[in-house]
């Protein structure tokens, strides 16, 4: 026995390393055993854990009180939105969805759906989402207003009229560079400024009648309210657009048969197509032979050719209902309006259409209906416009229209009082006394 003990024991020595690496490694997958073992009894606890419904209503309750019991939402609409689209967007149950419409339905209001309106409303987090308050948006003006009663789980509604008043404000400068650009810097609003050129656009070209150091004056309706804060725009009441120091005034004038702007003779400036269907535009290419830009030869350019940023807005030279609005080959995308048994024009290059510019769509003179681009056979940004009558396109610079209406009698004696009231109005906003 101690010979065997000894030899054990020498054979140890020799092979202390080889002994050591041996004792590790049984230790080794000794430890790895254990600890699997304790792992998967680790896993199969903490399963059962999570599993329980008392631990699960406990983590709900410490999640529940850890974040806000209340979530409010403002919401601003996107194009192709709708209102339970969006509802749903805020994983609000359809359920609940329907209740909110209903809330509504009590309600008379348009459910059109505006683009940038901004839908307001308040989420209960706790449990299924619950909306406990909404204000949606009718007009500028008008809001409905849902509160929900939590404990009888039931909603009431109201309507919110904002109350508007009416304020005058006047406007003069001089054109340095542009109508538009001097506009801009008065804060005039860009709508007024589209309208200002719609009205001037059917006697005055906007290229080449305007000269440096022309000037104008705008008496124009803002409504806002208690706190100024300006909601919409009215009418243009006054305008006078003075060219080499010759006054062009116009008068707002409107009653049960005669609406629009009159001449101080109380004639309407309204003719069947305006001069030009854009504002701040240079002339850059006239009707007539030229050669062409990009085929390179000597062809007849039969319109007439606008140059101007990309995105100005382009405007109805009438009245009139859209036969085309799509590609059309060199032209790009363009619109062509049938205003009458005579007219039509075509406007092409166009960067885009106005929304719901499509065939059949009735327009009004001045209305937008899209923005200057370079799209087509085009080497800039412009708006190549044509004027087709009787099926021949014609020169629209030169072309001769019969002025609009002549107020006669008792409508006569109504524009010129009205005439009188706006003058001493504008002195007396010139003189600061409004």
């Amino acid at each position: 026995m101690k010979y065997n003990l000894s030899k054990i024991q020498k054979f140890i020595s020799k092979n202390v390393e080889f002994f050591l690496l041996f004792t590790l490694i049984v230790f080794a997958i000794f430890s790895t055993q254990i600890y699997n073992f304790n792992k998967k009894n680790t896993m199969r606890n903490f399963i059962n854990l999570t599993n329980n419904i008392y631990f699960q209503k406990s983590l709900e309750h410490i999640f529940n009180n850890l974040q806000p019991k209340y979530k409010i939402i403002e919401h601003t609409i996107s194009k192709g939105e709708s209102f339970n689209s969006i509802l749903n967007s805020y994983k609000i149950s359809n359920k609940e969805v329907k209740k909110i419409n209903t809330a509504l339905s009590k309600i008379k209001y348009s459910k059109r759906l505006r683009v940038n309106q901004v839908i307001k409303f308040k989420i209960d987090q706790t449990g299924d989402k619950k909306i406990v308050y909404l204000l949606y948006p009718v007009s500028k003006t008008k809001k409905i207003e849902i509160t929900r009663d939590l404990e009888k789980n039931i909603f009431s509604n109201r309507e919110l009229i904002t109350n508007l008043n009416k304020r005058i404000v006047f406007k003069e400068g001089k054109i340095t560079h542009s109508l538009y650009k001097t506009a801009t810097n008065l804060e005039i609003p860009i709508n007024l400024i589209i309208e200002f050129a719609r009205v001037y656009g059917f006697q005055v070209d906007f290229q080449r009648d305007i000269r440096k150091n022309d000037s104008f004056q705008i008496l124009y309706e803002v409504f806002e309210d208690d706190s100024k804060k300006i909601f919409e725009t009215g009418n243009i009441i006054f305008a006078d657009l003075i060219l080499r120091d010759q006054s062009n005034s116009l008068y707002y004038f409107k009653d049960k048969k005669s609406e629009g702007h009159y001449d101080i003779s109380g004639k309407s400036i309204k003719k069947a197509l305006m001069k030009t269907p854009i504002n701040g535009a240079r002339l850059s290419s006239s009707f007539g032979m030229r050669k062409h830009p990009i085929d390179g030869f000597t062809k007849m350019h039969r319109g007439t050719d606008f140059a101007a940023p990309k995105g100005t807005p382009i405007m109805a030279s009438g009245d009139g209902v859209i036969v085309r609005a799509k590609w059309c080959g060199g032209g790009g995308n363009c619109i062509k309006i049938k205003h009458n048994s005579t007219y039509s024009t075509v406007y092409a290059h166009m960067h885009k259409f106005a929304p719901g510019m499509s065939p059949g769509r009735r327009v009004k003179q001045g209305q937008v209906i899209g923005y200057v681009g370079s799209t087509g056979k085009s080497t800039g940004p412009h708006l190549h416009y044509e004027v087709i009558e009787n099926g021949k396109r014609i020169n629209s610079q030169t072309l001769k229209l019969p002025s609009g209406k002549i107020l006669k009698g008792k409508d006569r004696e109504l524009f010129e009082i009205n005439r009188i009231k706006l003058d001493v109005l504008k002195s007396e906003l010139i003189l600061g006394l409004k």
